[in-house]
């Protein structure tokens, strides 16, 4: 990883650091602690589908838990910040009030590891926390990405009409691979640079391809999305969390793999990209 690329990740988290800071109602200038408050590190998960397996066995962020996250949203259920004590997770249930406040944004964290700056209160033996200051950790995943740069990685998916597709197949040309989810609101955002992208350079040998987390029974819905988006690449279906991970990626969406021509990644991104940094690649 060179050292422009280390700015990048640093810029990067100081965005999300931001957006974080908008959702609890804090400013850009860094907050003193109040009196009572205690600091917690740990993931963002769903309070309810947190529940769904032993997360000493099974780490929280498959595909079924973001689904499931996005399902509990809907009905108004909060996320937690799951703390890792020695022997087991305690979780910190984030207050009711400030999670309908911008249910949308929250869930663009779900899976990433976060610090927390607040009060706690308990009720009915669970603890609640509201939220000062909020900011998101580097990811562990580093070294996972770094590993990824110059390996060799397949993907075989089905396509919209059911025919397996392979990765491989466009060995010679450049592929940027996007993974990603109709549910996905960042995902959405990115669209367009993606349609822009295999517009510009698809007769230089570019091809954009999106890996989508939907899955066949959800046709219905990618097909409305394609259209909403205005989708002009090839669209495969079923990406799980093992297949993003070969590429160095996950388990939050999006994230994008530019492949080279040789097959070999040459960048991973683990959030939105965009058109400029895609053209810088390319």
């Amino acid at each position: 990883m060179t050292r422009r690329d280390l700015g990048r990740r640093t810029l990067k988290y100081l965005a999300w650091s931001f957006l974080l800071m908008a959702l609890v109602g804090g400013s850009a200038r860094a907050q003193q602690p109040k009196p009572g408050t205690v600091t917690l590190k740990g993931q963002l998960v769903c309070s309810l589908c947190w529940f769904e397996a032993d997360r000493k066995e099974t780490p929280y962020g498959t595909q079924a838990d973001i689904e499931c996250a996005v399902d509990c949203a809907e009905k108004d259920i909060p996320p937690a910040v799951a703390v890792k004590t020695e022997e087991e997770f305690k979780l910190y249930v984030i207050d009711a009030k400030q999670f309908k406040q911008n249910k949308k944004k929250w869930l663009d964290f779900i899976g990433k590891e976060v610090e927390a700056t607040g009060r706690v209160r308990v009720n009915k033996d669970k603890d609640y926390l509201t939220i000062d200051d909020l900011k998101v950790l580097p990811s562990q995943g580093a070294a996972q990405e770094s590993a990824a740069i110059g390996s060799v990685a397949e993907l075989a998916l089905n396509d919209l009409f059911g025919v397996e597709q392979k990765l491989s197949a466009y060995r010679g040309k450049i592929v940027v691979l996007n993974f990603w989810a109709t549910w996905c609101v960042p995902c959405r955002q990115e669209m367009p640079d993606l349609a822009a992208i295999q517009n510009e350079y698809a007769a230089l040998g570019v091809q954009v391809v999106g890996a989508s987390a939907d899955t066949i029974s959800t046709r219905s819905k990618v097909l409305d999305f394609i259209k909403e988006t205005r989708i002009n690449f090839p669209v495969w279906l079923g990406a799980t969390t093992e297949d993003v991970k070969r590429f160095g990626l996950g388990p939050a969406l999006p994230g994008t793999a530019i492949v080279g021509r040789d097959g070999k990644i040459l960048l991973v991104k683990p959030t939105v990209i965009t058109a400029t940094e895609l053209k810088k690649q390319l």
